[in-house]
């Protein structure tokens, strides 16, 4: 019976969303990144903050968590995760700056990643990205969007 309960809470919370404007939350895109800085914190890890700038047709949630992993060819180089929450605005497209910390994988050295980026090109590099968002002001909704395969030289331009 309490099954039946969070089921009906759910999807009249969906239907409140989607009627709100929250239905456009699948239509958010970034449409730039760059490095603010890099500072090197371990020989396997930096603190960066990344500049990012968002398209937000919805209306305006906060971002919990961003966390991922960057591949390159296919082989995950390095781990994300960010180290503070960011207030994206409603219906608008603004730059943020957003706090993260970078390490490398078991599987990847230093040396490798110096030879990645003296290619100069983010050519083959990937990235799989998990955000945790909460909407509403006390956050009671929370929402966790996966974002598969990104390719991360799109914004090298």
């Amino acid at each position: 019976m309490k099954a039946f309960r969070y089921i009906g809470i759910f999807l009249v919370a969906a239907a409140l969303l989607s009627s709100c404007g929250y239905s456009k939350v699948k239509d958010i895109s970034l449409t730039s990144v760059g490095v603010a800085y890099i500072v090197p914190t371990s020989s396997r890890s930096v603190d960066a903050k990344l500049l990012l700038t968002i398209n937000n047709p919805a209306p305006g949630f906060a971002v919990q968590e961003v966390s991922g992993l960057i591949r390159y060819q296919d082989k995950v180089i390095a781990h994300f995760v960010t180290s503070g929450p960011l207030e994206l605005l409603g219906k608008a497209e603004a730059a943020y700056e957003l706090p993260c910390t970078v390490r490398l994988d078991e599987g990847s050295s230093l040396l490798e990643v110096l030879v990645i980026a003296s290619k100069g090109t983010l050519k083959n590099l990937k990235a799989d990205v998990s955000v945790q968002a909460a909407i509403g002001k006390n956050g009671v909704l929370r929402a966790p969007f996966t974002f598969k395969d990104l390719d991360i030289s799109q914004f090298n331009k």
